[in-house]
Order: structure tokens, then C-alpha cells, then sequence
């Protein structure tokens, strides 16, 4: 494979070859469970009929045009993702780095505006991840993710721990552009941010002149049992991110923004060659039409819930917490093991998942994924525990 793509993501040699809501099978005809759905990008599983056909029925009809041009589908997309989530206007991308890039400038445009020079720092949290480009990277609150070979990287980034009161002391002056928070630290060991922490830290930042920013690209669309994270948090960002789950997996990102950060961007601020596509969009409103219902966001909450309390029972000693929000978990577990070994085992097994963090395997299965399929994945997870 090596000799064809550049195995950056250390990927392991299985290929599949077709799925079906949470399973898939591979080129010879081995079935596994899908807990990772393309790392939380599948969001309505595999073959999903109404996306398909909505696929197929816009690939008819046009696939791209240029940004000079408006698409039909594209305002349609567009007034009601921006109806169902509160914003104002938005920017659309083809990824989650690209919608935090779209932030990112954002803020720093906002500063510039409301400061002069001084005002461009982001503030983000330690632990957080937000992409892999040189500016996403440079804004993750990981040391790892900073390796010399890439440096030099961008200034004009802080961070601060999540959760601690007595850095917002210090956090915020009028050198601060924007707090960026990333609603659960996927990456970082699905670290769930305190809603009370949340609104403090948003008020603090405002207090200094800065606009406060989600990073919703893992946690955005009903991953978390709630349309966007940050409503359940309460700290009402003017600025969130999405990206991942948004399209049910054709590439696509969205920044939004409303109040203070509605009017900054102009013409000519920010662009991408194939943001915001008919096909992409086509794609996205399916995933918008099934995921804004109370009972389906119910249900993502119910399994969550499900998976969590199951695990709890086994008593297995060396797992150390179980948390997270509806199909977002993250399972702690003892020092002295390998999540990667856990994961390797679960594939022989059967069972896709994925890590985060030093110690943490993650869950991240289709939201449309059956109590079925959770229970054989569930099945395998304990025998290889």
C-alpha cells in the first residue's frame, strides 16, 4: 500500500470493500462493527438510502460550480442549517481544519477591527485539537502535535486549562481576539468541558473584548445527543465550527458566526475552490433533516447512555472511567496497557474503534447505529478486554 499512498495515518492493512448501517465487510467478505464511522463522519452510517439517493439524484443534476455562482440547493442548505442552529450567516469548507482556519482569520480580522495590532491573540485550551494545518496545529493545546520539523509555527496563540477557575484571572486582556473552546477534547481523551466553567470563561473573555468561538467539528450535529454541544454547555458562542458528520460523509465544513462576528468577513477575506458544493450540500440537508428531531436526538442520548451503563456492569478493573455525551465515550483505561493493542485486538475481532489521548479508547459509531449492532460490537469489546 506504501508504495501507492503515504501511510500518514498508520492505517492497518484491512480494505473494505461496502457497509451497511453500522457494519462493514471487508475485500474477503469479513463483517466487522463500525464504532468509528469515519472517525464520527458517517454520521447516518453506511448506506444510508436517503442520502444515497439524494447523492445520486444531485450528481444528475450538477456536482460543482464555481463560488462566482450561487446553487439552489446551496441557499436552500444554508437558510435552514443556519434557522436550526441560531447563527446568522455562515462560511461553508471542505473540513474541520478549514472551518477553524475560516475561525481563526475571523477572529483575527475581529481583533484587528476592535484593537489595532495588539488585539490578535486566540485563546484555546490545554488538551484541545483543532487540525492538522500549520495555523489549526499551532492553535492545539498538545505538545505532541508540535514537533520541530514543521516549525516555525504561527504566533499569537495561548492556552489555558479547561476547567480551572483561577486561570480565568489571567487569561483575558485586550491583546485577546477570541477564547476558542473546543466543546469535548475528542483527540485529547474525550475530556468533557463543565458547562458552569464554560459560561465563566465566555463571560470572562467578553469582559476583555474578545468574541468566544466552538470548535463543534467532532461534537456538532448531534454527535453529543444535542444539536450543537455548546447549547447544552450555555455559553453561546458567536462563532462555532463544524465539519465531520455534517454531510454524512462527503467532505464538507461550515464556520458560522452571528452577533459581533456576523458583518467581519468580506469579499475576498476567505474562499476555498470547493467549499460549499451542490453535492456536498445535497448531502448535508439529508443529514439536517434527520438529525434536527427531538426523538432522533433522544434516541443518540439513550444509546449513549446504553453503552456506558453496559460496560459499567462488567466490573472490569483495569477501566478506569467511562464518560462522555450520547455516541461520543471515551473509555479510560489502566497504565499498564495499550490502547493500541486493545484496538488492534478489536479489529481482529471484528470491531472497528478508534483512541484518544494516552489512554482512551473512543467510540464514535453512526448515530443511526441499532441496539443490535451496539450489543455484537459490545460483545467483542468485552472478550477482548
Amino acid at each position: 500500500m506504501e508504495k501507492l499512498i503515504v501511510n500518514n495515518y498508520g492505517s492497518f492493512d484491512v480494505t473494505f470493500a461496502k457497509g451497511k448501517g453500522a457494519s462493514m465487510w471487508d475485500i474477503n467478505g469479513k463483517k466487522y462493527i463500525d464504532f468509528i464511522a469515519g472517525i464520527g463522519v458517517n454520521s447516518l452510517g453506511h448506506n444510508y438510502k436517503p442520502l444515497v439517493k439524494a447523492v445520486s439524484k444531485q450528481a444528475k443534476k450538477q456536482i460543482h460550480i464555481s463560488n462566482d455562482f450561487l446553487s439552489g440547493i446551496g441557499l436552500k442548505y444554508a437558510e435552514n442549517l443556519l434557522k436550526a442552529l441560531g447563527f446568522d450567516r455562515g462560511y461553508f469548507a471542505n473540513s474541520g481544519a478549514e472551518a477553524n482556519e475560516a475561525a481563526i482569520k475571523l477572529a483575527r480580522k475581529y481583533g484587528f477591527l476592535n484593537g489595532g495590532e495588539k488585539r490578535k491573540t486566540i485563546v484555546t485550551l490545554e488538551s484541545s485539537f483543532h487540525g492538522r494545518t500549520v495555523a489549526t496545529l499551532a492553535a492545539t493545546g498538545q505538545d505532541k502535535f508540535h514537533p520541530d520539523c514543521f516549525a516555525p509555527y504561527p504566533q499569537g496563540f495561548k492556552t489555558i486549562k479547561a476547567n480551572d477557575y483561577e486561570c480565568l484571572k489571567t487569561a483575558f486582556d485586550d491583546t485577546t481576539a477570541a477564547l476558542f473552546i473546543e466543546c469535548i477534547q475528542g483527540e485529547g481523551g474525550v475530556n468533557l468541558i463543565d458547562s458552569e466553567w464554560a459560561k465563566e470563561a465566555a463571560k470572562a473573555a467578553r469582559a476583555a473584548g474578545a468574541i468566544v468561538m466552538a470548535d463543534e467539528v467532532q461534537t456538532g450535529i448531534g454527535r453529543t445527543g444535542s444539536f450543537l454541544a455548546s447549547d447544552e454547555l450555555g455559553f453561546e458562542p458567536e462563532v462555532v465550527t463544524l465539519a465531520k458528520g455534517i454531510a454524512g460523509g462527503i467532505p464538507m465544513g461550515a464556520c458560522l458566526f452571528r452577533g459581533k462576528a456576523k458583518d467581519i468577513f468580506e469579499v475576498g477575506d476567505h474562499q476555498s475552490t470547493f467549499a460549499g458544493n451542490p453535492l456536498a450540500c445535497a448531502a448535508a440537508q439529508v443529514v439536517l433533516d434527520t438529525v434536527n428531531d427531538k426523538d432522533f436526538l433522544y434516541e443518540v442520548t439513550q444509546k449513549g447512555e446504553y453503552i456506558k451503563n453496559v460496560i459499567k456492569t462488567w466490573n472490569v478493573p483495569f477501566v478506569k472511567d467511562i464518560r462522555g455525551k450520547g455516541l461520543m465515550i471515551g473509555i479510560q483505561i489502566d497504565s499498564s496497557l495499550n490502547p493500541f493493542d486493545i484496538k488492534l485486538k478489536c479489529l481482529e475481532n471484528g470491531l472497528c474503534v478508534t483512541t484518544a489521548g494516552s489512554d482512551v479508547i473512543r467510540f464514535l459509531p453512526p448515530l443511526t447505529i441499532s441496539y443490535d449492532e451496539i450489543d455484537c460490537g459490545l460483545k467483542i469489546f468485552k472478550t477482548v478486554l
